[in-house]
């Protein structure tokens, strides 16, 4: 009964030892792909824009408004794509029902639109939209992939904030979170075309 008890502690300590490794070597390597923390989870530069999405607890709104757009496939290719993520709390800044009706199979066409309006083709990183921020002497302006524009400007050092067609502001809130296809830059607000 004593080797028993004796095996049995041996073995839970082993466990234990193993689990806390593999807790560390995910860790480690969590580390090692410079990731960034976004809602709660870390952004896997190796993983795609999408794949990354879903994991974010501040972001269900923003992936159930992709699946319903259909736009998933498009978002997990090649790209590289910057896509302009605005949070749960952008989303419920918009009047009551809006999501609600944006998400219906009837609005799809309105829904794309707006998804595509936040999303840029290119890379552009913090150091990107400061640089041509730069070069515009204060403002830049980018076309998004639904044909319209985004324009980006500096209040700070390390602060660029994003205005949309009819005038609407949204800060970014979170920078550089890099995927295998593009990045993501967080947003707090809904960003809307003409």
């Amino acid at each position: 009964m004593r080797k028993l008890r004796y095996a049995f502690t041996l073995f839970a300590t082993s466990f234990a030892t193993l689990s806390a490794a593999l807790t560390l070597l995910a860790a480690s390597s969590a580390y090692a792909e410079n990731t960034v923390m976004v809602g709660g989870q870390n952004m896997l530069p190796s993983k795609d824009i999408v794949d990354n999405a879903v994991n974010s607890a501040d972001h269900t709104t923003l992936v159930a408004a992709v699946k319903a757009a259909g736009l998933v496939e498009t978002l997990k290719g090649k790209g590289p794509f910057t896509v302009f993520a605005p949070t749960n709390a952008a989303f419920a800044k918009l009047p009551a029902g809006t999501v609600e009706t944006l998400v219906k199979p009837e609005s799809k066409a309105t829904l794309t639109k707006i998804l595509t309006y936040h999303v840029v083709p290119g890379r552009y990183d913090f150091a990107k939209l400061e640089s041509a921020i730069k070069k515009g002497n204060g403002k830049a302006e980018l076309p998004t992939a639904s044909g319209g524009m985004l324009s980006f400007a500096q209040n700070g050092p390390h602060n660029i904030y994003v205005t949309d067609d009819g005038g609407h502001v949204a800060n970014i809130s979170t920078y550089d979170v890099y995927q295998s296809n593009g990045v993501i830059n967080v947003i707090d607000t809904v960003l809307l075309p003409k």
